[in-house]
């Protein structure tokens, strides 16, 4: 029973082409990333919304910046998601109107700078914003640009795989198996906070083995009765009852989903079903054991969209969008076919 996430243990959708090796990171503005909003400020409203770069700075050091500097109350702090330490990037926060005098105090704050701002009427959330925009630079490449776009043809015609980064799982990828002990004794040492995030790392390698399992099976890019399938255009999510939807998966109109366990969420059928059953007992788990977390679906691929190569003397720099929730790291390691550990601090996909 192997509940420690190591790399190498998920199959590449791409095996078959041979990757452009090289590494990432090598500075902080070799990994950019920009925040794609669900809607910008609407110029009125008690909400003061900041478009913040920031590089060498965790997206919670700016949070603490503004609640301690500022004066801000922690509760009154809105932002989306949570982005790198080790990058440039870019992502929008919201705080209350009334502290807008106080900004000035950003100058203080060595790595960041204010891009935009403008005032809405409702606070920023967590997960209001429909994707990022990536551009990555990867050092010593190897096949030139045609051998990354050969493999970003085929992600982009079969979608790439939905597979939580090694960022999701702890030092040494040991947080699903602290997970594991929490959803087994349903005790244990921490915060409340720190039990759901455990628990969640848990739910996270459960949800990469399915994804693996439906891609050995194959069962990647299609959709079979019992599935709960995820409406790529529109978000919705609904029951496959008619083997043709099969069809519309083939044009990566919708995806199968696959469950993030809990006490509410919607449950898979027939052969469906008995697929993420063959995950759970693996580990001699139920679905009942993880009645103290609320479940959701994720779907099993996303479409990769406006994605560019470019060849420069440093190496490559490829530029692609992705949706909310999904992980850079797993087109990277599609790309390099090298796996592509976690950098200390935040990563992109954290949100949601």
């Amino acid at each position: 029973m192997d509940l420690v996430y190591r790399p190498g243990r998920y199959p590449f959708l791409t095996a078959g082409l041979p990757g452009v090796g090289g590494a990432i990171r090598a500075i902080p503005e070799d990994f950019q990333v920009e925040e794609i909003p669900a809607y910008r400020p609407s110029g009125e409203g008690e909400h003061l919304y900041l478009f913040l770069e920031k590089e060498g700075r965790t997206t919670r050091e700016v949070f603490e910046f503004l609640r301690d500097e500022l004066g801000v109350p922690e509760k009154e702090i809105g932002v989306a998601g949570l982005k790198d330490k080790r990058a440039r990037t870019r992502q929008w926060f919201s705080i209350p109107r009334k502290y807008e005098d106080a900004l000035c105090l950003l100058e203080n704050l060595k790595g960041v700078r204010l891009l935009e701002a403008g005032l809405h009427t409702n606070k920023l959330r967590t997960g209001h914003l429909k994707g990022n925009r990536f551009r990555i630079l990867i050092r010593n490449a190897e096949g030139g640009r045609e051998r990354a776009e050969a493999i970003l043809r085929v992600l982009e015609a079969q979608g790439l795989p939905n597979y939580y980064g090694p960022q999701r799982f702890g030092l040494g990828g040991l947080n699903p198996l602290k997970g594991y002990e929490l959803v087994k004794k349903g005790k244990g040492r921490g915060s409340p906070w720190l039990k759901r995030f455990l628990v969640g790392s848990l739910q996270s390698l459960l949800f990469n083995d399915w994804v693996a399992l439906r891609m050995e099976r194959g069962l990647y890019a299609t959709v079979i009765p019992g599935d709960w399938a995820k409406k790529h255009a529109t978000g919705g999510e609904f029951l496959v009852e008619d083997p043709k939807e099969a069809e519309r998966a083939l044009r990566l109109e919708i995806s199968a989903t696959g469950p993030l366990f809990g006490k509410k969420y919607p449950e898979a059928q027939g052969e469906a079903r008995a697929l993420e059953d063959e995950v759970l007992a693996r580990y001699d788990l139920r679905r009942e054991e993880f009645s103290a977390r609320r479940g959701a679906r994720r779907p099993i691929r996303v479409p990769l969209q406006d994605w560019r190569v470019e060849e420069a003397p440093e190496g490559l720099w490829l530029s692609f969008s992705l949706p909310k929730g999904s992980y850079a790291t797993s087109l990277l390691r599609e790309v390099m076919k090298v796996e592509v550990d976690a950098p200390e601090g935040e990563e992109e996909g954290q949100e949601g």
